[in-house]
């Protein structure tokens, strides 16, 4: 039996739980082609996801070419339709995702997860994957501030029922809104990371979910 310590352990969505990149790289360069841009290569569509699809839409726009003469609005529909149409073709939990799931259960840990993709898209995407139902709570963009405000990963705590809680994210994003929260936190070397992992501020940095329990029994 693993010792953790922690009642909840919540995930980021995006390059944390699941490897999104070639799905919202579709849905991204689809909308840029409705501009005439270029489309973002896959190898440069990782650095740009984080923060919610607005933020990776203005980046894209920023690399090729800005936003004048956009209306960013009317782009960013586009785009969250083409995702939302095609948004688990690609998309899978990151190597070892599933063992590291069961395992927690199995030791009795309620799961949750906070990202900033809209709630609706985060549903839909744990649905067609099958995964919905492992989650005691999933709060999506919409419902509180976007991280890095605390106050989703606050209500993720009391949703599940209190007690003490881990974070697991891969940006800044998600170990600013853990520390805002109170939280220790735990970052993925292999998700989306807008620093080097190990300069994300996070009490440990894993490179594979095999070494997550190990990491959330120091903490």
């Amino acid at each position: 039996m693993t010792n953790i310590s922690f009642a909840t352990v919540g995930f980021d969505l995006d390059g944390t739980l699941l490897d999104t990149s070639r799905d919202l790289g579709a849905a991204l360069n689809h909308a840029l082609a409705q501009v005439g841009r270029a489309p973002v290569p896959d190898a440069e569509v990782r650095s740009l996801i984080g923060g919610g699809s607005s933020l990776m839409l203005r980046r894209a726009l920023t690399l090729t070419g800005g936003e004048e003469g956009i209306d960013f609005e009317a782009l960013r529909v586009v785009l969250i339709d083409h995702y939302a149409a095609n948004i688990a073709v690609h998309t899978a939990l990151f190597p070892g995702g599933e063992a590291m799931l069961d395992a927690l259960a199995d030791a009795g840990v309620k799961l949750a997860v906070v990202t900033n993709k809209p709630h609706a898209l985060a549903m839909k995407l744990f649905d067609a994957l099958g995964l919905t139902h492992r989650f005691a709570s999933i709060i999506g963009g919409g419902r509180y501030p976007l991280k890095p405000a605390p106050d989703a990963l606050c209500a993720m705590v009391a949703q599940c029922g209190g007690g003490r809680a881990a974070y697991v994210g891969d940006t800044t994003f998600d170990t600013g809104a853990a520390r805002g929260a109170g939280l220790p936190s735990v970052v993925v070397s292999f998700g989306f990371n807008d620093r080097p992992a190990h300069e994300l501020g996070a009490d440990a940095v894993i490179d594979h979910f095999d070494a997550l329990i190990p990491a959330l029994t120091r903490l």
